[in-house]
């Protein structure tokens, strides 16, 4: 189904005389919502049409992309395979909870041995190990990934002139860029500390897609927190706000930072007046649950 447009009504948005408009991907599919279903969803075609029947990827113990390929998996008849960066912790945490309980088989790799997920003869050996697997990369982002989310933009029935995206591996953000093809103006709100580094990332990302190169696009890289799944009380406190003004629950690694950065960007006069921004909603709301029983914080 179509991800719904929600415009937000806040008296900053009224003084400065710009408009701010939600792009619900986290209503997207009920069992893979936001830009997991985008990405995942020419992986399982191409999965499907290589006659593979197990899915083996990679990540954290709080990854959204464990949990959404565990999700597809019972979704959709795959075996699945999760490699788990760090040793194991019982009793398990929630992500990883959820994705056993959808049918996952966890195997969990040392930091040392975790990073070597990119190398072709590690990738090799897991694929003699596990029956010819159709292996995801860490966060899902590849080819196939990056044309899903290009759909992201093409379902946008109204005028616009900014659309703002958080930001992990650039994936999706390459994807928005590419199905715009120059048009508009996109900012990316990395999740990690020094997220400068993803730009040459994303160009390569584009590059390898369309062969093109774009301009017309930045990343904004001082929203971070202190890094990736950091948080601080005035993070905490506009997640809790925003969703009592506006029914829309955030999440702290990557939509609560987004979030947080366009309405200070909006603040700040960055955005001309006039202007109509769309800030997409990546879902990712499986995460909160961790952080509810990690930290004890209230999301």
């Amino acid at each position: 189904m179509p991800a719904p447009l929600q415009q937000l009504r806040h008296p900053l948005l009224d003084q400065q005389n710009v408009e701010l408009w939600v792009k619900r991907e986290d209503l997207l599919h009920p069992a893979l919502p936001g830009n997991k279903w985008r990405k995942l969803k020419y992986n399982l075609q191409e999965a499907k049409r290589q006659q593979k029947s197990t899915l083996l990827t990679f990540g954290g113990a709080y990854s959204n992309h464990i949990a959404a390929v565990a999700a597809a998996g019972e979704e959709f008849g795959f075996r699945t395979i999760g490699m788990i960066r760090g040793e194991e912790h019982l009793p398990l945490n929630p992500t990883l909870r959820f994705a056993i309980s959808k049918g996952m088989e966890l195997h969990y790799l040392s930091r040392e041995v975790y990073r070597q997920k990119d190398a072709p003869d590690f990738l090799q050996q897991l694929s003699g190990q596990f029956q010819e697997p159709f292996i995801l990369p860490e966060g899902g982002t590849n080819m196939l990934a990056v044309k899903g989310c290009t759909e992201i933009v093409t379902d946008i029935d109204m005028k616009y002139d900014y659309i703002c995206c958080a930001s992990g591996t650039g994936g999706t953000l390459a994807g928005i860029i590419a199905g715009l093809k120059g048009e508009k103006q996109v900012l990316g709100f990395p999740a990690l500390k020094g997220g400068a580094f993803l730009r040459p990332e994303i160009e390569q990302l584009l590059q390898n897609y369309s062969g093109r190169h774009f301009d017309n696009w930045e990343l904004i890289t001082n929203y971070h927190f202190g890094g990736y799944a950091k948080v601080k009380p005035e993070l905490l406190t506009f997640m809790q706000q925003f969703r009592e003004r506006h029914q829309v629950t955030l999440e702290p690694v990557y939509t609560g930072k987004m979030m947080f950065g366009v309405f200070d960007l909006v603040a700040k006069g960055f955005f001309p007046e006039g202007a109509r921004i769309i800030a997409v909603h990546t879902g990712g709301l499986q995460g909160n649950a961790g952080f509810r029983e990690r930290l004890g914080l209230e999301v």
